[in-house]
């Protein structure tokens, strides 16, 4: 007897706990071919399974996903395993609370229902009982644990439709994330029960014996409970349904005292569902204290929302008039977890069982949908969703503050360009803004966003032309892109100059590592004019092998352009083999005694670009008669040796620095403008006397 008592004293719900299972040893067994595990990632907690590079599948857990309350009041948790595709490869129950084993079903029951799952998707909307409709797939109920099979369900259901969302194996549900409605509870109209019923303000599911009779055809309990023919037409349920916390149902079903004692129980986000039924009944024969009521369930997208006993209260009397009289009538609470949003389309579904034995049964649900009627609800704006970016269109957004800052440098270049003439008599300050202006495309053009054009763009630009051409390709880069776009607009005004002197970031390394080493005084050594207008070929040979090359293969025309250093200095920052390192290294190290020497004889990037000097549409670098003869001193200082000695500027090999318009308008340092300014002065101090003549 002790014994027994001691039996007793046993808190009931630890009878029911089953030993939680380690997730990881049954993902194994899922995945035997696996070779790696992840761990669990993502805003919706899953598991990938891998076989080497190869992804085998997803595991998640509902309980971290779709914790939906069962019969103990307890989730039961379980991990699911789907494929790529997202097809059903296994579920199992990890942790239970259910008291199935007091009802007389072992757990080997509930390993065989849920292993109905495999073989099955994502996608299949999976209802609990009763035949397959095109609407949805149906699988085999737990007689005597009903509503814990039906959460299972759900909860596999649910949080399977959120990993493929997350995936992308699903579209997002955009009306079941936005915002939701409220209800207008200063609201209230006087109505009697014709026009709530007349208006859709309470709607109502009905059944007659003959639908539930064929709802069963096909199944075990096809003739139990049949009615015969005279009966078929005879009414089986018949329930109203509404939302009981909208003002003009809920006062004129209640009264104004009872509904103001309800909706002092609300919390925020909660509501209250209303049911008056007659035949069978909602609330079923099997409810117990503590318990669920398993032949009711609210549906609103994905969601599936169940109530138990402390979401219910009985209503005793309805003062609505022209009302029916109903033999069962209550309201049940929505809780604000559930996130019901009751402006939205929802479902009543009703569980109807036919009882094959003491324990078996098999049942059926029917449905009845509810559409709020509008004017009860502030409805907020469904935001449409941005439409999906195409691989090009991304790239540019993520890009966008990088062109907007490039796009604006190429406006100031512009902008100096257009004001030279005013700029260069500000000796001092052209020369900073200038300085200025090469550490920009340095740091930011060349490191920061990898923004070299190399003579493998040219080629590659050319086979399109000769192929299929597409913009895709040349949009894959949108700092490129820009940068080839404003080399082709001063390439047209003013050649191949303003590129390789302003936007160049290798040109622009070389020019300030050469400032340095004059400004700290390093010996700077000069090839003979004869000798450096015959080296300028070297760079039209090396485009023209490159050229011939790609014509071949493109892929090894771009390894032997690594002449260019753009890639290990910029691209890579000097992260590579050994040989690359030290060839960049020595071009940009060779600037500390001549400047920009790679630019001058090497660069085929500079070779491609000058071809089309000869169309440019301006020549703005002014010259005079004595420029050449007999003034040299533009020559002579032009450090990159651009000026012939006749006083021409080759535009092919200017790089547009300016230097030579600086010296043109300093009547202190050219000297024509010297010897005019002494003229000019000579004049002055000895005016040319003025003939009078004596009437």
């Amino acid at each position: 007897m002790f014994f027994l008592l001691s039996l007793l004293a046993v808190p009931s719900h630890a009878l029911f706990v089953s030993q939680a299972k380690d997730p990881k040893p049954l993902i194994t067994e899922i995945f035997p071919s696996a070779t790696s595990i992840s761990e669990k990632q993502g805003e919706v907690p899953v598991w990938t399974i891998l076989r080497d590079q190869q992804v085998l599948g997803y595991a998640f857990e509902t309980n971290d996903i779709a914790r939906i309350p069962a019969y103990s009041g307890e989730p039961v948790n379980m991990l699911v395993a789907i494929d790529p595709q997202g097809k059903f490869l296994d579920a199992r129950v990890l942790e239970h609370h259910e008291p199935i084993i007091l009802a007389g079903i072992p757990e080997s029951k509930l390993w065989d229902f849920i292993s109905q799952y495999k073989g099955l998707s994502v996608k299949d909307q999976i209802k609990i009982g009763a035949a397959t409709r095109d609407e949805h797939l149906s699988i085999d109920g737990l007689s005597g644990a009903t509503v814990t099979v039906m959460v299972m369900n759900q909860a596999i259901t649910k949080a399977a439709t959120k990993v493929a969302q997350s995936l992308g194996i699903l579209a997002k549900d955009v009306a079941a994330s936005r915002p939701k409605a409220s209800i207008k509870q200063d609201l209230y109209e006087v109505a009697n029960w014709q026009q709530l019923t007349g208006d859709g303000s309470i709607r109502k599911l009905y059944l007659d014996r003959g639908a539930v009779d064929q709802a069963f055809v096909g199944t075990e309990a096809e003739h139990v409970d049949e009615a015969d023919g005279a009966h078929k037409a005879d009414s089986f349920a018949e329930i109203y349904y509404a939302l009981a916390d909208v003002p003009s149902i809920g006062r004129n079903l209640f009264g104004d005292a009872d509904y103001q004692w309800l909706m002092s129980m609300l919390e925020p986000g909660e509501h209250y569902l209303v049911l008056l039924g007659n035949g069978y009944s909602f609330k079923g024969s099997g409810y117990v204290r503590g318990g669920i009521f398993d032949r009711i369930q609210l549906h609103q997208n994905d969601n599936a929302i169940s109530f138990r006993d402390l979401d219910h209260n009985r209503i005793s009397d309805i003062y609505i008039a022209g009302a029916p009289s109903f033999n069962e009538m209550s309201v049940f609470k929505i809780g604000a977890q559930q996130e019901f949003d009751p402006g939205s389309s929802w479902e009543l579904e009703l569980l109807v069982r036919r009882q094959l034995g003491a324990i078996d049964s098999i049942f059926s649900s029917f449905k009845a949908g509810y559409d709020i009627p509008e004017r009860y609800v502030d409805i907020p704006q469904i935001a449409e969703p941005e439409p999906e970016r195409t691989l090009t269109q991304q790239i540019w957004h993520d890009k966008r503050y990088e062109v907007w800052i490039l796009v604006a440098l190429m406006l100031v270049l512009l902008l100096i360009l257009f004001f030279q003439d005013v700029l260069v008599r500000h000796p001092t300050f052209i020369h900073n803004l200038r300085h200025g202006f090469l550490v920009v495309t340095v740091v930011f053009i060349g490191w920061a966003w990898g923004g070299q054009l190399s003579v493998v763009n040219v080629f590659t630009f050319l086979h399109a032309l000769m192929r299929d051409f597409s913009w895709d390709l040349f949009l894959m880069d949108p700092v490129i892109f820009v940068l080839w776009c404003g080399a082709a607009v001063t390439m047209l005004l003013w050649g191949r100059a303003v590129y390789c002197g302003w936007l160049c970031p290798f040109g622009a390394l070389q020019e300030l590592v050469n400032t340095v080493a004059r400004y700290i005084k390093l010996p700077q050594f000069e090839l003979p004019y004869a000798v450096h207008e015959r080296l300028w070929a070297i760079k039209y040979l090396i485009l023209l092998g490159l050229f011939g090359l790609s014509l071949d293969s493109l892929a090894m025309a771009e390894q032997f352009a690594e002449v260019e250093p753009f890639k290990t200095t910029f691209l890579l920052k000097f992260d590579r083999e050994w040989p690359f390192v030290a060839w960049a290294s020595f071009l940009i190290l060779l600037n500390l005694f001549n400047r920009k020497t790679f630019c001058r004889y090497l660069c085929p990037l500079g070779a491609a670009l000058s071809v089309g000097s000869n169309v440019r549409l301006f020549n703005w670098l002014k010259r005079r008669p004595e420029c050449g003869s007999p003034c040299k001193t533009c020559a002579k200082e032009c450090e990159i040796q651009a000026i012939a000695p006749d006083g021409v500027i080759n535009m092919r090999e200017c790089h547009y620095c300016l230097d030579c318009q600086i010296t043109y308008f300093n009547d202190e340092k050219c000297p024509p403008l010297k010897k005019q300014a002494y003229k000019n002065r000579r004049f002055e101090e000895n005016p040319i006397p003025t003939r009078v003549t004596e009437a």
